[in-house]
């Protein structure tokens, strides 16, 4: 056990003293709000007068001591009045999250029977709608000050006196997170709070003359506590940035001054993951210098000395010169991303709570570099552990350093522990040993220099069939390893292990084997792992996994999905997302008209299917990539923004695709850009336009030299007869689209057209095969075969075929897209539509049969039998829109022109 140190002052105190404090720091800055355009700022005596005032105000509007008021809005300046304001009354005051869905804030609503609100305009209709026949009153935070429910129209200039605060009044209301099906009404009292705020204080992590960043919302015990009331206590600046967008952090960052975030895991994943790819972008030397010197920094850190500040000045002066302290709390720190961040040179602070606890109950300080600890108890509190909590087989183990620990249920007992879940005796009692001693549900042990250690959750620990206990962010820590797997949520079904998991797209690409490179992964991966610890089966899932906005897992949601997913069912079927249930980065993203028009579109273009900005684009919308050119060129008619090949290739997100339509509008590729089948040459760059130019006399007699064996190859070893040559427009462009079934197509079909005829015309040829090797390439170069990626460049491909077709030349093309592997004719890609469609140029069916037999998909070397080519009858593409079917006109022209293909097929084989 952990002893408690015997300093409780403060724990009777109310917070008061917080008020008498801001007083006292007078004309300093108490916030910096930073806005898309500007910065508010307000002053402590500001803060402290609008505060007084404002509780007056609701005294005089009838709200009495001990009643609830909730606070619905983002951080703002006037979020803070609205909260101390609520204090200073002596009501409660109920942060809100802005983000729940309808139904859980209607049962915060019931839930906490609170008689006001403070909110933003935007949730006035959904309040009114989740709380229909109640007299609850709402005051806005934002909109027109001369507005009869404008906070300021509250105001009461004598404030004096306010009700006198005891410390064992409730000062807030808090709900937990939302890890279980319905938050649980946690109560503060004033003595909770007063006592964890003189006790962090006591730490010395944060000083006067600090700026404070916080990006989390203050609905948020941690940050409420530790971002907010800490700073404004010392006297320090509370920074907002305007939205959670790297750029916006950046500015707060550096423009603010800021000296110390309060933030959570995946914050400074982004922070460090952010570094190295602006480093990367200016190339991969870049990308490992920066690295490399972060890595040598982190070794240096290993040995007490801190080195990153002076070497990596220059990332420092780009950030944030001031930048000295990363505050963590909410969820665990990775101890590999910790040691990276204070190889950078800053000081990494490692808090542990519950929101029962108020929170802190342990700390570890920046000059503590045991990150696989959360530090010891805080002055005041009291830490044990209880072994009886989990099965004995896992009580004992021996630790690295090669002591006997125990481990067990982390309870925790002092001041700052609340006295009892909001209507909820039952799991009052639940949560309380006796004695004081709350039980936290969270599994750890305390070495012998007196350092907790989290191992897990109770309530998420697995009992397998061979009785092993496993915490499942072990195993998920094991699979996560692998770079396919971008997150992933481990459960039991049905007695066994198995789990949700989001693959990288950045990794696996988007191509049709992404399913079966996953598959892969999770097999070797299993491969290292003991028996009890595989997963049994997965599902993949195309939408991150539900957390909370600190980061945490919602696992009592991994059922559910895991269920959906093996269903085949979409999860949260039924349409896009609520702006209101947004993070506060993609508001601010969709509020630029450009992102807001796609988003738009994106919702007309796909009725029903679950649209959020983490969608993913590939999984869940089934967004091929003739899609990605028909949803592209949809964007451009809509919104004027040009996306081309390498931006869409950075898009695994519906997100990204906002941010990347919003930079082509901003880039000026908008209206009036390019139509790359009116002028497709403009869409490749120098390199690809080399394969339009035609053959000089040298390069002409070199192909005549390479074509005559393959001729002669084809008359004898494989008999070649051709049959409806006369069927060849003589002249002018034309489009030829031969069935697929081996790689000896193209040389039957070159032997039975001659050389004459192949010199005016133009192949499109698949880059896995045809460019796969310089010699390959050259050969392509003397054939005239134009480069063609079906998965990846399809605009820059149909570019290349439109480009022969405006020329007046004629073109080859394989309309299936890659070869048959029965032999049978596969389903048209509307590529050769969208061509078709826009030339209107007749179009030769060509039927090629005997190549399969003689060299078929499996085998490497040919073996003779009899090749026929037959050249149908041209085809108009008009007549063809009208035969086919399908929901536009080059599905239509594609699916017609396959049906003729078949016909001709079918026609040939009953001779």
């Amino acid at each position: 056990m952990i002893d408690a140190a015997q300093n409780q002052a403060g724990a009777s105190r109310s917070l008061g003293f917080l008020l008498e404090a801001l007083n006292l720091h007078a004309d300093k800055a108490a916030v910096l709000a930073y806005q898309a355009q500007g910065v508010r700022q307000m002053s402590c005596r500001q803060l402290h007068d609008l505060a007084c005032g404002l509780a007056a105000g609701l005294r005089k509007q009838g709200i009495r001591q001990h009643e609830r008021v909730i606070i619905l809005a983002h951080n703002s300046p006037e979020w803070l009045v609205a909260c101390l304001a609520v204090i200073a009354a002596g009501a409660v005051a109920v942060p809100v999250d802005v983000q729940l869905e309808d139904t859980v804030l209607a049962h915060l609503l019931a839930d906490s029977q609170a008689v006001c609100v403070f909110t933003e305009s935007e949730q006035v209709e959904r309040l009114r709608r989740l709380s229909p026949g109640s007299d609850l009153s709402v005051f806005l935070l934002d909109g027109h000050e001369d507005g009869r429910r404008h906070w300021r129209q509250h105001l009461v200039e004598e404030w004096r006196p306010l009700p006198s605060l005891a410390g064992d009044d409730t000062a807030l209301l808090f709900y937990t997170s939302g890890t279980t099906r319905l938050p649980k009404g946690v109560p503060l009292s004033h003595a909770n709070i007063a006592f964890e705020l003189q006790a962090i204080a006591a730490l010395g992590l944060l000083g006067p003359g600090d700026r404070v960043l916080v990006p989390l919302p203050l609905h948020h015990i941690y940050p409420f506590v530790a971002g907010m009331l800490l700073p404004l206590l010392l006297g320090a600046p509370v920074v907002f940035p305007s939205s959670l967008t790297g750029p916006q952090l950046m500015r707060a960052l550096k423009e603010a001054q800021v000296t110390a975030i309060v933030g959570v895991p995946r914050l400074y994943r982004a922070l460090y993951s952010g570094i190295v790819s602006q480093a990367e972008a200016r190339g991969c030397l870049a990308g490992w210098v920066v690295k490399a010197a972060i890595a040598l920094c982190a070794w240096l850190r290993r040995l007490r000395l801190r080195p990153g500040k002076v070497l990596l000045w220059p990332l420092h002066r780009r950030i944030g010169p001031r930048l000295r302290l990363l505050a963590c709390g909410g969820a665990a720190l990775d101890p590999d991303l910790a040691w990276k961040l204070e190889g950078i040179g800053w000081g990494v602070a490692i808090g542990y709570g519950l929101t029962e606890t108020s929170p802190l109950l342990t700390a570890k300080p920046p000059g503590d570099l045991r990150f696989s600890s959360v530090g010891r108890a805080i002055p005041g509190v009291e830490i044990r552990i209880d072994p009886a909590a989990i099965p004995a087989e896992e009580g004992v183990e021996s630790a690295a350093a090669g002591e006997a620990r125990m481990e067990g249920e982390i309870q925790a007992r002092g001041p700052n522990v609340f006295g009892g879940y909001h209507h909820l005796p039952e799991e009052t009692g639940q949560a309380f040993a006796g004695q004081g001693w709350f039980k936290t549900g969270d599994l750890g042990f305390i070495d012998h220099s007196g350092r907790l250690t989290i191992t897990g959750r109770l309530s998420s620990m697995i009992v397998t069939e061979s009785g092993k206990n496993i915490q499942p962010d072990t195993v998920e820590a094991a699979y996560a390893s692998c770079p396919e797997i971008r997150e992933i949520g481990v459960l039991q079904k049905d007695r066994r292990l198995v789990a949700v998991i989001v693959p990288d797209a950045d990794v696996l690409g988007t191509g049709q084997d992404v399913r079966r490179a996953l598959r892969l992964a999770v097999r070797e991966q299993s491969g290292r792992l003991p028996s009890y610890k595989r997963l049994a089966d997965y599902v993949a899932s195309g939408e991150p996994l539900p957390r909370t906005r600190l980061g945490k897992l919602q696992r009592h949601l991994l059922k559910e999905r895991y269920d959906q997913l093996k269903a085949g069912q979409t999860p949260n079927s039924g349409g896009p997302v609520r702006l209101e249930a947004m993070s506060d980065q993609d508001r601010a993203l969709l509020g630029n008209a450009l992102a807001r028009q796609v988003w738009d579109l994106l919702v007309r273009r796909y009725p029903g299917r679950r649209l959020s900005p983490d969608t993913s684009p590939q999984l869940e919308l089934d967004v091929d990539s003739l899609e990605w050119l028909n949803l592209t060129l949809a964007i451009r008619q809509e919104t004027g923004a040009e996306l081309r090949e390498e931006a869409i290739g950075r898009v695994a997100s519906v997100r990204d695709l906002l941010q990347e339509a919003t930079k082509a509008g901003c880039s000026g590729k908008v209206s009036g850009g390019i139509d790359f089948l009116d002028n497709p040459e403009a869409v490749l760059d120098q390199a690809s336009r080399k394969w339009l130019r035609p053959l000089g006399r040298s390069w002409s007699w070199l192909a005549w030299l390479v074509f005559m064996p393959v001729r002669l190859a084809m008359a004898g070893m494989f008999r070649l007869q051709v049959a409806g040559l006369e069927n060849l427009p003589g002249r002018g462009a034309f489009v030829l689209t031969p069935n697929h079934v081996s790689y000896l197509d193209p040389f039957a079909l070159a032997a039975a057209l001659g050389y004459r005829r192949l010199r005016h015309m133009y192949w499109g040829g698949w880059t896995g095969a045809a460019f796969s090797t310089p010699l390959r390439r050259g050969l392509s170069r003397l054939a005239q075969v134009m480069p063609i990626d079906p998965d990846q460049a399809v605009m820059s491909s149909l570019a290349f075929g439109a480009s022969v077709l405006k020329r007046g030349q004629g073109l080859i093309w394989f309309p299936e897209g890659g070869r048959s592997p029965d032999g049978q004719l596969k389903p048209f890609k509307p590529g050769i539509g969208i061509l078709l469609e826009h030339f209107d140029v007749p179009v030769v069916p060509v039927v090629i049969r005997g190549t399969f037999e003689a060299l078929p998909l499996h085998r490497h070397v040919p073996r003779p039998h009899r090749v026929t080519v037959t050249f149908g009858e041209p085809l108009s593409p008009t007549a063809l829109e009208v035969e086919g079917e399908g929901p536009d006109a080059p599905t239509r022209i594609a699916t017609a022109l396959q049906q003729r293909v078949a016909k001709m097929i079918s026609r040939l084989r009953s001779r």
